[in-house]
């Protein structure tokens, strides 16, 4: 592979550049054959004949242009590699269960692409889904049920740029400068990585569960203890609620009729890690007269994920959608490895899995697996699914089977309009875990909760839910269904691409309304005055509370709707906000009640009643009003927390009125205080200085606030009071996006990237938008080409293999 600096950083002419740019691209060459079946070039991608152009700009970020599918997943492959080469290889290691023999059995993964808490555990699953064939099998299948052929040529061109990079380029990354385990991959490595996204919530989150299942002992007790039906639905509503969530994110669209111009306006603002293999990273990816589409991918993916072009833009939340359940299993007597289903028995499915160990031998397990999917022992910790000579539980996940999440993301990219990407998610149905919001230049709005989920009816959970499904499915919409009865299978929709999940007809949708928002709630109040109801609860509920994050969120959009005349300007103000919901509805009765508290510790009382409500860096008494509502909202029961109760006529005002009564709100005013003095930090300290992120030895201050306070710009620190407060950033806002148009055939879009394009501390983009993010600065997006060649920073490189 070539790599050659075509322009210097400071280009005397733009014309020059204009007349060498296009020698370039002309230069690069012809659409590579298609290989249908994918067959030995899945397995072994070759770079021959692949090239691309990439053009950087400001803040690192690069404009990919290749002349076909393969060639734009080269340029893309060699991007990422080149900022994110040691986050990548990290991540494959994972996907072909070799942490343990790299890294020890008993350290422990990022978390991004399982919940595995172990190496070895991680190994164990992702070893067993590679030794199945799984994702093989998956690529295999005819689209639409499997990857498009596009999707698989993008995919071949990922690996076979991340490995032209690697061949041409010394590593600087001190986290795996000379590591043994940064290796070439291939395509269907990248598909793995895929796959692994896709069950994130389902046998991704399984994963201690799923390798840990044991049948009882012979001559062990005839029963265990069942799970407590109480405790359990209560673990399963813990699971998947958002205030407990690691993702999240908020997103509003705005119909043309309340905008400047006429036209659509998006912001989106999605919550993810700011560390490891779940971080976002931007570039703008082109194949002329093909697609054309600006945003974020999620490192290791060859598309974008979360993106605009010139005439739509879209974003995603996290959804409420339960995408897995499980089956009750009742055992064959005779064998607690089979099963009966309609009294007959079912063998189990046996895969003895090994993994090679750092230092040790190998390790040999079985796991469990039956016509619903894997047996699993729990559902983390505080889910236990004990398997006895009786009962035993199987994990249903659809996602298992949904290898199109990416070509979802390509029917996005050449969408026209919010119709057309309607259109687009009917025909892939490949998003497995998130809400899509969009807006276009029509002035089109599109909320809709089209996610791949197990398609259990209201009815079927009421007709086939065990005691235990009984109390989960409407606690949490974790459906527990009778596995020996062939009646309560989960059936198909017509509409649907494949069997047992629910077709496009079924999913929330919320069309052309003044404006669609989502933070992490149901998809009831989309619209706070066009609620949505009708869907089944494994989408979510419908009529309760609300959480302060999407209370706050809806006043805020819609005043910006009755206002009316939006522009970008306006979604880049609401982004940085920085209203405290829980601060305007709590802090003047909290300042009030707190004389009686600390008597004689006035100054607490002061500060909290001269806070001025927001999570500005410069805010004095947000830090102090965040120790004690985190405590008090850790400590309080809900119904304990408020004396005027929520009430579903009225869901975005209730509930209020702090209870200051509860014996939690004195305990919680004085624990903050004292945590506060005993780390040397006063009372009245602005919030950024100590609420900070340390890049190459820099302090750089972080405004934002956490989920319980209700903050669109959301951010949860990390809390350290040795280290001089809120030390490190675990997730909150990542990539951000204000879109809209002016008519001129080029989007007008804002972009920010909170944690920076590298993880390489060595490189200029590693901390470069963190500082624009900490200054509340954006960077103005180069779309169109005359942008992109008047780029004051503008490097132009090929890339070839």
């Amino acid at each position: 592979m070539h790599l050659r600096t075509l322009f210097p950083a400071r280009l005397r002419r733009l014309a020059v550049l204009g007349a060498a740019l296009a020698a370039v691209t002309a230069s690069l060459p012809a659409p590579a054959a298609a290989d249908p079946g994918g067959g030995d070039r899945e397995r072994h991608p070759s770079d021959r004949g692949l090239s691309a152009v990439i053009r950087y700009t400001e803040y690192g970020i690069p404009h990919i242009v290749g002349k076909d599918y393969a060639s734009l997943g080269f340029g893309t492959g060699w991007a990422q590699a080149a900022d994110q080469v040691c986050v990548l290889a990290d991540g494959f290691v994972t996907v072909n269960g070799e942490r343990s023999r790299h890294f020890g059995a008993d350290g422990a993964p990022d978390g991004s692409l399982s919940s595995a808490t172990g190496n070895l555990s991680s190994d164990l699953f992702f070893r067993g889904v590679k030794d199945a064939g799984t994702v093989e099998a998956l690529l295999a299948a005819p689209a639409p049920a499997g990857p498009s052929r596009q999707l698989k040529e993008l995919m071949r061109g990922w690996a076979a740029g991340y490995n032209a990079w690697l061949r041409q380029n010394r590593i600087t990354d001190p986290a795996c400068a000379g590591a043994a385990w940064v290796r070439p991959v291939t395509a269907l490595d990248v598909a793995r990585r895929g796959w692994a996204v896709s069950v994130l919530g389902g046998q991704g989150r399984g994963v201690d569960g799923i390798t840990a299942a044991r049948p009882p002992a012979p001559g062990a007790a005839p029963a265990a203890p069942a799970p407590d039906p109480g405790r359990t639905a209560e673990a399963a509503r813990a699971l998947f609620a958002a205030e407990n969530a690691t993702m999240g994110s908020n997103a509003v669209a705005f119909q043309g009729s309340v905008t400047a111009g006429g036209r659509g306006l998006l912001l989106g603002n999605p919550h993810y890690p700011w560390q490891g293999g779940r971080r976002f990273w931007q570039s703008q990816q082109t194949i002329p007269g093909e697609l054309n589409v600006s945003g974020a991918s999620l490192l290791g993916t060859t598309v974008v994920n979360i993106g605009f072009t010139d005439k739509v833009a879209w974003s995603h939340t996290v959804a409420t959608g339960v995408p897995l359940n499980l089956h009750q299993l009742t055992l064959d007597p005779a064998d607690p490895t089979a099963y009966l289903v309609d009294g007959r028995s079912e063998p189990m499915t046996r895969r003895t899995v090994t993994v090679p160990v750092r230092d040790g031998a190998p390790v040999t397990r079985t796991q469990w697996w039956t016509r619903y999917g894997p047996v699993l022992a729990n559902l983390g910790p505080g889910l236990p699914l004990p398997w006895t000579t009786s009962t035993a539980y199987a994990l249903n996940d659809p996602n298992a089977a949904n290898l199109r999440a990416s070509d979802t993301a390509l029917g996005f990219a050449k969408s026209r309009s919010t119709r057309d990407m309607e259109r687009a998610l009917a025909r892939t149905q490949g998003l497995p875990w998130v809400n899509t919001i969009a807006a276009d230049a029509g002035g089109h709005t599109l909320f809709t909760q089209a996610q791949v989920l197990p398609r259990i009816t209201d009815e079927l959970a009421q007709r086939c839910s065990t005691p235990l499904g009984r109390v989960t499915y409407p606690a949490s919409g974790v459906a527990v269904l009778d596995g020996s009865r062939g009646d309560c299978a989960l059936g198909a929709d017509p509409d649907a691409v494949q069997a047992g999940v629910f077709g496009p007809g079924r999913m929330p949708v919320l069309r052309d309304a003044p404006y669609v928002e989502n933070s992490n709630d149901s998809a009831w109040l989309a619209h706070a005055d066009r609620p949505l109801t009708g869907y089944e609860r494994i989408f979510g509920t419908v009529g309760t509370q609300r959480s302060l994050r999407t209370r706050g969120a809806i006043e805020d959009v819609a005043a910006m709707a009755g206002r009316g005349g939006l522009t970008v300007a306006d979604l880049q103000r609401q982004q940085f906000a920085n209203r405290a919901p829980a601060g305007d509805l709590a802090a003047a009765d909290a300042a009030k009640a707190c004389t009686a508290v600390l008597a004689d510790d006035p100054e607490a009382c002061r500060v909290i009643g001269a806070w001025d409500r927001t999570v500005n860096t410069d805010s004095r008494g947000a830090l102090l009003f965040d120790r004690f509502w985190r405590r008090f909202t850790g400590t309080a029961k809900p119904a304990d927390q408020w004396l005027v109760p929520f009430s579903a006529a009225d869901p975005v005002r209730t509930p209020h009125t702090l209870n200051t009564g509860s014996p939690a709100f004195a305990q919680a005013l004085r624990g903050a205080v004292a945590e506060l003095r005993a780390a040397g930090i006063a009372l009245d300290a602005p919030l950024g200085a100590h609420q900070f992120v340390v890049r190459n030895g820099e302090r750089i201050p972080v405004s934002g606030g956490t989920e319980s306070l209700g903050i669109w710009n959301k951010t949860e620190p990390v809390w350290n009071p040795a280290g001089g407060g809120y030390t490190e950033v675990a997730h909150g806002t990542s990539h951000v996006q204000a879109v809209g148009w002016d008519g001129s055939g080029c989007p007008v879009a804002r972009t920010l990237l909170s944690y920076s394009q590298s993880s390489d501390p060595g490189s200029a983009h590693f901390s470069d938008q963190t500082r624009l993010f900490s200054g509340e600065r954006w960077v103005t997006s180069r779309y169109c080409e005359k942008d992109v060649l008047r780029s004051p920073a503008l490097r132009v490189v090929r890339v070839r293999g």
